[in-house]
């Protein structure tokens, strides 16, 4: 079964950012453009499309992948955490000075 987890630091920026914008997504990025951690939008900004995966929510929000993608990465499973700095692109966590880490629990074995 797919999965996402969070760290308790990214559930509480995921929390302030929902209290501030109500209805956002998370979606990992294919590490194009961006990178390639997760980026936070606006839920009608990037509505899901019929390529993605949602994989699970973290703190009430839908954590999306390209259903291709996470075939090709070997299905992994995902924690969530943030650190300083600016994210790539337009994720809303960048108005906290932090962006968002995608890691792998096996990275921690």
């Amino acid at each position: 079964m797919p999965s996402v987890q969070a760290t308790p630091a990214a559930v509480e920026t995921i929390e302030r950012l929902r209290r501030r914008h109500d209805s956002i997504v998370l979606h990992q990025s294919g590490g194009c453009c961006d990178g390639s951690d997760a980026m936070c939008l606006l839920a009608h900004e990037l509505p899901p499309g019929p390529g993605d995966l949602e994989l699970g929510e973290v703190a009430g929000v839908p954590f999306l992948i390209d259903a291709e993608q996470y075939e090709r990465w070997g299905r992994p499973d995902f924690i969530l955490d943030v650190a300083p700095g600016a994210p790539g692109g337009f994720s809303l966590e960048g108005s906290e000075g932090v962006r968002f880490v995608s890691r792998s629990p096996k990275e921690n074995q």
